[in-house]
């Protein structure tokens, strides 16, 4: 297909200025500045939301999930601000965008492969989130639900730039799974942080899915130790790949400088399959 090697070609289509690759929503993104901020109000949350009819929905969608609410039915944006929070909100919006790119590529065997992709994002969302919540970071809940979300977000760049160029080539093969796997391992961390940056998303999250592949012994980083973590536990489930099941979540570096013990690390990958199937459905 190329005279020269793939790895190339791809790094020379990520850093083309005119590259159209829309992995994030404006509005998710703008939701993520104005909470990023001090001040902010829900009429201002409302009224990004609303600007678009289809996010509007999915918004009132997941709002109503059993996994996200367990409430009465919400009917408009104001009502899921208002019920959910607005943190909680604009992370629905964060997975709405995020599951429509996922959604969005037509090359048969990567679209399947940003399906499992897909869970993966979802099951390290959940799982950081919860995490955060039962060792004593609930402050971190929100940034850890969009952290383990976006974390690997550059190997759907990569995905999305191996379909525009097999598309251009006018041809459908693409390239093999195996090669695929090898160019997103050598290049999703620094492509995706590049693409944060690009998009100007809270340096917090630009930095885990720059380091959270790094041979760090001790991150000093809570936020990252827990996505790694979370990341470790749902390789150990297969969600992104083959299943680990030796993979020892409690010998971690991760586990042992956050202190979290067997039993939790057990709970979590319970809650993760008993999660995935709902949450899943729900988006």
């Amino acid at each position: 297909m190329h005279e020269r090697p793939f790895v190339e070609v791809v790094k020379e289509q990520l850093e083309s200025e005119t590259l159209n690759l829309p992995v994030f929503h404006p509005i998710a993104v703008k939701l993520q500045g104005i909470l990023s901020g001090k001040d902010f109000s829900i009429d201002q949350v409302v009224a990004l939301i609303i600007k678009d009819q289809a996010l509007t929905s999915q918004v009132l969608r997941l709002a109503n999930s059993a996994f996200f609410s367990g409430l009465a039915k919400v009917t408009t944006i104001t009502d899921a601000v208002v019920r959910l929070g607005t943190r909680e909100v604009a992370s629905v919006a964060m997975l709405a965008s995020q599951q429509h790119s996922y959604n969005s590529l037509t090359h048969p065997e990567l679209k399947s492969h940003a399906q499992v992709l897909w869970k993966h994002a979802i099951g390290c969302a959940i799982g950081t989130r919860w995490l955060c919540e039962k060792n004593g970071y609930r402050n971190l809940a929100q940034e850890g639900f969009i952290a383990g979300l976006l974390h690997d977000i550059g190997s759907l760049l990569i995905l999305k730039v191996l379909e525009g160029i097999a598309l251009t080539d006018g041809e459908q093969r693409g390239v093999s799974r195996e090669l695929t796997n090898e160019i997103i391992a050598a290049m999703h961390t620094e492509s995706g942080y590049q693409l944060m940056q690009k998009w100007n998303l809270p340096e917090v999250y630009c930095n885990i899915v720059r380091d959270h592949h790094k041979d760090l012994e001790e991150t000093g980083n809570v936020l990252l130790s827990l996505v790694r973590l979370v990341d470790h536990a749902c390789r150990k489930l297969g969600l992104g790949g083959t299943p680990e099941p030796n993979l020892m979540l409690a010998a971690t570096s991760e586990a042992q400088g956050l202190g979290i013990k067997e039993i939790m690390l057990a709970e979590l990958e319970i809650m993760i399959e008993d999660a995935m199937e709902m949450v899943t459905s729900a988006a």
